[in-house]
């Protein structure tokens, strides 16, 4: 039995054991290939964004957000001026204004009737009242008695009562309250004309 002999069952354990390393070896080794070989290939996580556009809700750098500006004006707080009178309406009389007062006056409807026996007097009269700016809307005659002189008249506590002394004074004839033969009659001015009219307005 040579030396050899001797030594081969060792041997031959030390060849399997070495043998079963190399193969544990070569399979660690195939596995940290293939595991090496995925985690270099691997992309980024995630979508890219597309260009010009910007993710999250921030704005893009160099732009800054303004808020959004109200377009309503503020309440007018001027009062407003006041009205003006339409073109062509009296105005009304105010104290401290007799100018006024006396224009208005002259709205006031007036009738003129004749007690003489001079024809035309009455028209002759109206028509020096409207010559002046008076409202006169009938001229006709008065029979129902005698009349001592030219005389305005009028129902007391109304308008016509400053219209009758107005006129009275403009034309230099009296101005009275109604009698009872005209208490009743149209509302207005009432002028009864009589002959010493004509004398006294000779030219008018």
């Amino acid at each position: 039995m040579s030396v050899f002999s001797g030594m081969s069952r060792p041997m031959k354990a030390a060849g399997v054991v070495l043998i079963g390393v190399a193969i544990i070896a070569a399979v660690i080794g195939g596995v940290s290939a293939l595991s090496g070989d995925g985690s270099n290939e691997a992309g980024p996580s995630g979508t890219p964004s597309s260009p010009g556009t910007t993710t999250g809700s921030q704005p893009p750098s160099g732009t800054t957000s303004t808020p959004p500006q109200s377009t309503t004006s503020p309440a007018s707080t001027t009062p407003p001026s006041p009205t003006s009178p339409a073109p062509g309406q009296p105005t009304s009389g105010q104290p401290g204004q007799p100018g006024d007062q006396q224009t208005s006056n002259k709205w006031v409807t007036v009738r003129v009737f004749n007690n003489s026996t001079i024809k035309g007097l009455a028209d002759r009269a109206a028509e020096d009242f409207r010559g002046s700016g008076w409202n006169v809307n009938e001229v006709s005659n008065y029979s129902q008695g005698v009349i001592p002189t030219t005389t305005a008249f009028y129902r007391p506590g109304t308008d016509e009562e400053a219209a009758a002394k107005q006129l009275a004074q403009e034309f230099g004839i009296k101005a009275e309250p109604r009698f009872p033969g005209i208490e009743s009659a149209t509302p207005g001015v009432i002028v009864i004309v009589t002959k010493e009219y004509e004398s006294g307005h000779k030219g008018s």
